[in-house]
């Protein structure tokens, strides 16, 4: 049963401390970089491009005294192993199923931002027996992708694309002005970054050869129907969203940027099971301004 939560509204502090222990995992060759925090079912959390667990660091509180709160980063970010060698969707997805096997991860709540909403639905359509429920806040998911056409994206946005896929602009772009994390990433945060958090987003990234995945992720995109297996992965993940009853909840704040006000009548419509929370004001980094509102909204979301 669909149902819209009244917006949740507290007070609180954006923290830039990220006080968890370390960890790390060989999964398929490559150091995966994790943190853990708590006891009882898992919650897992996934980021997407250009963050890390990092992104997480204010909302794990609110769960982990009730669940394990479990956060890794993907190859090519944060802590984890930067290969020269180019990590698709599909290899990811390798290493989030092998993740989750070494650590033993059962009756899972997924939670997910950006591409990790893709890999967390995949994982769910494919693993639904160890699935619990999933959380999911401005998603590379349908409807907003597979996109048509750069022109359907808007003229900036798909002019922006566009040129991260170019073979020579990509680079250009990418990987010697360094413009996901100096421009994109600020310019998707409302608030400005104090200088210790922006510090932690720069940090994985500093050497150019260590960009791979910021290359990658972009081109990964399913756009005017390339590349053609993630336009399937879009298809099939749409059919699951449409099929499952595994319990949904969508977080959108305004005017965020995958997920607009304006798309929330196609998740009321499509998914069977779905709760839905406005969490303030944001576009797509809402993690950095309503961390306290999201954390809330999942906290209350799990013992509804």
């Amino acid at each position: 049963m669909n149902q819209q939560i009244n917006n949740i509204s507290s007070l609180g502090e954006i923290s830039s401390a990220f006080d968890f222990h370390r960890q790390y995992i060989d999964i398929n060759d490559q150091k995966i970089h994790y943190i853990e925090k708590g006891n009882g079912d898992p919650i897992l959390f996934i980021h997407g491009c250009p963050t890390s667990s990092y992104l997480w660091r204010n909302i794990i509180p609110f769960v982990s005294n009730t669940h394990k709160a479990v956060a890794f980063d993907l190859i090519g970010m944060g802590g984890s192993n930067k290969p020269k060698k180019p990590y698709t969707f599909i290899d990811n997805y390798r290493v989030l199923e092998g993740f989750i096997d070494a650590l033993g991860l059962k009756n899972i709540t997924l939670v997910v931002h950006d591409w990790g909403a893709a890999l967390g639905f995949e994982y769910a359509r494919k693993n639904t027996e160890n699935v619990k429920a999933i959380a999911f806040m401005e998603a590379v998911l349908p409807p907003i992708f597979p996109q048509v056409s750069y022109d359907a994206m808007g003229e900036e946005i798909g002019a922006l694309f566009k040129s991260f896929r170019d073979p020579i602009e990509g680079v250009e772009l990418l990987i010697n002005q360094h413009m996901f994390i100096e421009k994109t990433l600020p310019d998707f945060i409302l608030r400005p970054l104090d200088k210790v958090t922006w510090d932690q987003y720069k940090a994985p990234f500093l050497n150019q050869d260590d960009r791979t995945a910021l290359l990658t992720w972009p081109k990964e995109l399913p756009i005017a129907g390339e590349p053609k297996d993630n336009v399937v992965l879009m298809a099939d993940i749409e059919a699951f969203m449409c099929s499952s009853q595994i319990p949904m909840l969508l977080l959108y704040s305004d005017p965020g940027i995958l997920t607009p006000p304006e798309l929330v009548p196609w998740y009321q419509e499509n998914i069977k099971n779905l709760s839905i929370v406005h969490v303030g004001k944001g576009l797509h980094f809402i993690q950095e301004d309503e961390p306290i509102l999201i954390g809330e909204a999942i906290a209350h979301w799990l013992v509804t």
